[in-house]
Parts: C-alpha cells; structure tokens; sequence
C-alpha cells in the first residue's frame, strides 16, 4: 500500500469521525438540548430522527419522553389529632419542558432530589392538617351495612369530609404549582401505604388483641349459658320420659295384677278345695328342699294334706 493510498484512508476516517459527531439520532421516547460549551442553544429538539449539529462544539443532552416514576421514602408524620404514622407515597411525572428542566434541574437525578424535598413536604403539610380517619378512609360508611362488635369500633361510622383520594389530589394540586416552574408536569400521586409508628402499634395491637379477647369471653359465655340450657332441657325431657315409662309399667303391672287376681278368684270359685290343694303344694315347693327340717305340730295347715291326703 503507497503512502498516497494510506493519506486518502486516513481522510476518508477523519471525514466519518466528523460526520458521526456532527449528526444526532432522536428516538420516539427522547427529546434533545443541545448545548454549546455548556449552554443551551436553539429549541429543543422533539422530533425523531436524524439531526446536524456542529461537531466538537456542541453536546447532546437527552431526556425522556414518557412518564416517569417517583417513589418516596416513608416519612413519620403526626396529624391533626396527634397520631403519629409512617406515610408512603408515589407519583408519575414527566418533562414537558426539556429547556427549562435543564436550566433548573439538570438531569433526572437532579429532579427526583428536587421532587423528594417538594411531594415529601406537601404531603407532611397535608397529614398534619387532617385526623387519621380523613386520610385512611375516602367513603362514608353506611350503618346498615357494618356489623358493630364493641364502643370503640363505632368510630368506624364517624363522618368524613374529605378522604384520602381528595387529600391525595389536594397533595397533587399544591406540588404541581411548585413544579411547573421546573419544566415538570405531575401526573398523578397516591398515598400507598400508612401504617402506624411501632411505638403505636404494640398499644394498638394490644388493644385490639384485649378487644378480640373480650369478644371471645362473651361468645363463650355465650356458649356456656345455651349449654346450661340444652343440658337442662335434656334433663328435664330425661326425667318425663321415664316418669312416663314407670308410670306405664305401673300401669301395667297393675293391670296385670288385676288380672291375676281375677282369673285366681275365678279358679277358686269354680273348686276351692282344689285351689287350696294347688296353692299348698306350691307352698311346699318354695319352702322345702333336701336340707330344710321342719318342726311342726301335727294341728299345722302345712300337714292338712299330708296327712290327710285326697
């Protein structure tokens, strides 16, 4: 290779060194600042594709496009009625005016530092200006459809006038007009998590723990009594049937009686030397045996028929 040949290859690479730094490609998601020794020059740049600047001199400063996602710390506020609780919040946000995000910002890091002291602080602001049931609740309660178990939970039917959705947008409204100035539109904020400080929360555990107990103490109670109840009524219903069983087995045995006695007096009537003959040989079965002596004078009934036989 000539050393003519080696200088046209070398130009030729210096020639695309300097056309790749002179051109910029935008995408779809991307709007661009360009800035000249470090200032801004010209309007940004929003449409995509291939763009000129000058090489060497001018920088390329891209930005997002689409939405962008701030996510708070959890902070440990007080309310209105002194209850103090962690609050975590997030927000979506986008950069509608990339000049002055550049001019006041930077970069996205330089905006989410400058979010944090602004959606942090308003959200502070609005805690403390409510009570605890406004920002843990949006809805009012309807009392046909809550079942009350104790006096402290009647609370739950206390009327709200704002909510945590309409505290939520309040937030939104006040760091919005202090974040247009920052080229920065705030598209929406929710509070996603409150929860009580963990000083609070073993008093509010233990208080619920002693009212579940005291729920269970009268269920069981409860139990117990209809327990006594049942118990008693099967004793009772115990005690009829067998009063009505012993009263029908008297009953019967009556009868029966009756009727033995009736067919004995018959029998006697028809011939009651032979009844009286029956009846003493059965008296001799059920007191004599083998080992049975006997000392009986000779006038006794016992010896009438032995005596005397038919």
């Amino acid at each position: 290779m000539t050393n003519s040949t080696i200088t046209k290859v070398i130009i030729a690479l210096g020639v695309l060194f300097v056309l790749s730094s002179a051109t910029y490609q935008v995408h779809e998601v991307n709007q661009v600042i360009i800035t000249q020794f470090g200032e801004p020059t010209g309007e940004p740049v929003t449409e995509p594709g291939l763009h000129f600047k000058i090489p060497f001199v001018q920088q390329t400063n891209f930005f997002e496009k689409r939405f962008l996602e701030w996510d708070g710390s959890p902070n440990q506020v007080p309310t209105k009625d002194k209850r103090f609780i962690w609050v975590d919040t997030y927000a979506r946000w986008r950069i509608v005016d990339p000049l002055r995000f550049f001019q006041r910002l930077r970069d996205e890091l330089g905006a989410q530092s400058r979010l944090d002291d602004i959606l942090d602080g308003e959200t502070r602001n609005a805690v403390a200006r409510y009570d605890l049931i406004e920002i843990v609740r949006s809805t009012n309660r309807d009392p046909d459809t809550v079942q009350i178990e104790s006096d402290e939970e009647t609370a739950i039917l206390d009327q709200i006038q704002m909510g945590r959705q309409k505290i939520a947008k309040e937030i939104l409204e006040r760091a919005a007009g202090r974040t247009e100035d920052l080229g920065i539109e705030l598209l929406d904020l929710r509070l996603k998590r409150i929860n009580y400080v963990a000083e609070v929360q073993q008093d509010v555990f233990a208080r619920m723990i002693a009212e579940r107990q005291r729920i269970a103490a009268e269920f069981r109670s409860e139990g117990q009594g209809e327990s006594a109840r049942i118990s008693g009524e099967r004793e009772r219903d115990l005690a009829q049937i067998q009063s009505e069983a012993y009263r029908t087995a008297e009953e019967l045995r009556g009868n029966a009686d009756a009727e033995a006695t009736s067919i004995y007096g018959t029998a006697y009537s028809l011939d009651p030397d032979f009844y009286a003959f029956t009846k003493s040989l059965e008296t001799y079965e059920e007191t004599m045996d083998a080992s049975t002596f006997f000392m009986l004078g000779t006038d006794s009934e016992l010896l009438k028929y032995l005596e005397q036989p038919r």
